[in-house]
């Protein structure tokens, strides 16, 4: 399984061990084992611990940012100490609104609240790639129909679900699904 390495929490969200970060790391793990992503976003980067994961295990740039001017200080001294500062280099943005930012990705990770996860699903969609998978998590289970709606009506499609602590982390891809609004959850 993936590390967190020496990640430190100080004042921003994210230890790796909390169940949304794990559910996100476990979700990670599987999609390495099927794919190489080519271009990796981490909306909401906290202490870092999803980009730097992402980072070391592909030996590759990944790009993050997070509101919180705490969390982004926290993030590069976390990539730096675990050896991923050249590759992980943080930015203060709201939302995807950064310059270094800006493109296409093929796997996006957003570990934020269920609000903030409703309201971003256009920009997140906006920059992935036809192919791409979203991993988002944050979410207690009464909050995962609405960031399912919100995504599905952006083209976007449950693929996975894991529950962790009673915390929901969700693998998206565009495409048909079964499940609709109208039928049960998936578990």
């Amino acid at each position: 399984m993936i590390g967190t390495g020496g990640a430190r929490a100080a004042l921003a969200f994210g230890t790796g061990h909390h169940g949304t970060t794990l559910g996100c790391l476990k979700a990670l793990e599987k999609i390495a084992k099927r794919r190489r992503p080519r271009r990796i976003l981490d909306v909401g980067t906290g202490t870092g611990v999803l980009a730097i994961a992402a980072a070391r295990l592909f030996h590759q740039r990944v790009a993050c940012g997070d509101i919180d001017p705490v969390a982004v200080a926290t993030a590069s001294a976390n990539a730096r100490a675990n050896g991923a500062g050249a590759d992980v280099r943080p930015v203060v943005a709201t939302g995807l609104r950064h310059p270094s930012l800006q493109g296409q990705y093929d796997l996006i990770f957003a570990n934020i609240l269920a609000k903030p996860l409703r309201l971003l699903a256009p920009e997140i969609v906006r920059a992935a790639t036809i192919d791409a998978e979203l991993v988002l998590s944050g979410l207690l289970a009464r909050d995962v129909r609405g960031v399912l709606d919100a995504y599905r009506a952006q083209g976007f499609f449950l693929a996975e679900r894991s529950d962790i602590d009673g915390w929901a982390t969700l693998v998206l891809r565009r495409g048909g699904s079964s499940w609709s609004p109208s039928s049960p959850l998936p578990r």
